[in-house]
């Protein structure tokens, strides 16, 4: 096979000195990548008490609605992958090569707000799994569970916020680093160990989802009727109506449950390692979406099947006026310990009945699960860092790679990063503001389809998305913002605010990368992606000023849906 053939589009060769030795190997197939994805159906567990606590009685249709949108999308991602498939990174990567002719600052946001998005997995995940592993070994009141250092209060924030130091934090820390030091041996080390973590987790997610749909477990009345929760004038939980507030509610559940739906999209950033890239790619997406499909949409219905929205543990307390000074403390999906996500994993581990013997198995097999996801989040996301290095977004010392191909600077930034989250005590706010980012760059990577398409026309496609995909997937972007607006500041009264200035902190660091090292020049390998010996039909800019009408747009429904949401 010539290099031609192996990067799939007429014309293109690897750049001069960009050979295999010193670069990602290409070492996996399509199900390789699928366990590595199969990492996504844990996420879950992240949100969906969150979520539950957040919407109420309609969550389990914001899963489902969530994944077919997560699946839909998918398509274009598969479709521009498949025009690179000597990069790696993902799809934000891919994206990057259609925005960068329309503006050198619009491309590395993408990858930048793919790469925040991804990589908060590896500090939530950890602590989740810590939590659920303290859970199950020491009563809550134990000390080893209430003991903790405050480091730095955060309260101007979001009340409450604080880094802390907790027996959570020192667990998670431990199985952060046993997680790097199993990437640390390549992608195939990788895929092998998550194909093994993959079934194990996969068990424990399969009986959750069927056992209590089987056993008939779904009472009505948990589910109906089907309107979003609201507080009465006591802040006692009463079935609201479809008015602003409600559907703000439900855009919040919609816009944090995004986060988990749509992240089987790392299937596609093993392009460069793929065996057989051209049939590879779409596999991996096609497959893993599957399989998402069914996850998604199956545990959060039997979960709160299971649940039911909880009665009244501890009535809110007033003060002398009349005001309430603490709210009400509910069990079932409206728990404490639920919208945390540190006890979903117990409710889980009940679902099934069993026993206690079989309730702790479970709770085991749920830590595997969430292992799992942080291994995912880990290969991808270091790859988005080091393909960005690559490609010219992000500093020259994040293009390096071991002996194994595994690029090992990247994983130690994301490991410094998530051990700085790991320390933060509201685990919802990080995934909330993480969250912003993932829905700027599946904006911008949706639209960046139909620019490929004006912009590269005739450049070879091995999965070609029918147009009317596309263009849903152009309709979603939109939603997505418009769900971002609206239900952001659910989990915090700062939280888009905080997700945009993080967007927007990959200015100077691109500014640094792109003036003071590069002096103003892309590396060659990014310049024959962009440039193509200036083959590209009308010099790459056919879209003329469609992009740029496309991200006004943007900025308008994001500031109209944020100005008529109601909380």
């Amino acid at each position: 096979m010539s290099e031609a053939d192996v990067l799939g589009a007429p014309g293109i060769a690897l750049p001069a000195g960009r050979a295999e030795s010193g670069s990602l190997q290409r070492t996996i197939s399509w199900t390789g990548a699928f366990w590595v994805a199969s990492g996504v159906p844990a996420l879950v567990l992240f949100s969906i008490g969150a979520i539950a606590a957040t919407v109420g009685k309609p969550s389990w249709m914001v899963w489902a609605v969530s994944i077919t949108f997560g699946f839909l999308q998918a398509f274009t991602y598969a479709e521009i992958a498949g025009l690179f498939p000597h990069k790696s990174g993902g799809a934000s990567v891919y994206g990057a090569v259609a925005w960068v002719r329309y503006g050198k600052m619009i491309a590395p946001i993408s990858v930048w707000c793919n790469w925040f998005a991804w990589s908060p997995v590896l500090a939530i995940g950890s602590g989740l799994a810590a939590g659920y592993l303290l859970g199950a070994l020491f009563p809550a009141d134990a000390a080893i569970n209430t003991w903790q250092i405050t480091l730095l209060d955060l309260g101007r924030i979001k009340s409450g916020l604080e880094l802390r130091i907790n027996a959570t934090f020192m667990v998670g820390a431990v199985l952060l680093l046993a997680v790097f030091g199993i990437q640390h041996g390549g992608i195939l080390r990788s895929a092998r160990t998550t194909m093994v973590l993959g079934v194990t987790a996969l068990i424990p997610l399969t009986l959750i989802a069927l056992v209590p749909l089987l056993g008939g477990g779904l009472p009505s009345e948990h589910f109906s009727p089907l309107v979003p929760i609201a507080h009465d004038e006591q802040g006692l939980v009463v079935d609201g109506i479809w008015n602003m507030a409600g559907i703000t509610l439900m855009a919040g559940g919609l816009f944090i449950a995004a986060w988990s739906t749509y992240g089987f999209e790392t299937a596609v950033c093993y392009t460069r390692e793929f065996k057989d890239p051209k049939r590879d790619t779409f596999k991996a997406i096609l497959y893993s979406g599957l399989l998402c499909l069914v996850v998604f949409t199956l545990v959060p219905l039997a979960f709160q099947g299971y649940l039911g929205l909880g009665e009244v543990v501890t009535p809110p307390v007033f003060d002398a006026e009349g005001n309430v000074t603490a709210g009400a403390v509910y069990s079932g999906m409206l728990a404490p310990e639920i919208y945390s996500g540190m006890g979903v994993a117990s409710v889980m581990s009940h679902m099934v009945g069993g026993g206690e013997i079989v309730a702790n198995l479970l709770v085991v097999m749920l830590v595997l699960a969430v292992l799992l996801s942080i291994m995912t989040s880990m290969a991808g996301s270091s790859r988005t860092l080091y393909q960005a290095s690559v490609d010219g977004w992000l500093p020259r010392y994040l293009s390096h790679v071991n002996e194994h191909g595994a690029p090992t600077r990247a994983m130690w930034t994301d490991l410094g990063f998530n051990l700085l989250l790991l320390l933060m005590s509201d685990y919802v706010f990080v995934l909330a503001c993480s969250n912003v980012g993932y829905v700027i760059f599946n904006f911008l990577n949706l639209n960046s389809g139909w620019i490929h398409r004006i912009d590269r026309p005739n450049w070879e496609r091995p999965f070609r998305a029918p147009n009317i995909v596309l263009g849903i997937g152009v309709v979603l972007g939109f939603v997505n913002l418009a769900l971002m607006g609206l239900g952001a500041d659910i989990y915090g009264a700062g939280t888009l605010t905080a997700g945009l200035v993080f967007a927007s902190l990959i200015i100077p660091v691109f500014l640094y990368r792109h003036y003071v090292q590069d002096k103003g020049r892309f590396p060659d390998s990014m310049t024959q992606d962009m440039h193509l010996d200036d083959q590209l039909p009308g010099g790459g800019h056919r879209a003329g000023v469609l992009p740029y009408l496309t991200l006004a747009a943007a900025v308008v429904v994001v500031y109209v849906a944020h100005s008529i949401a109601v909380y």
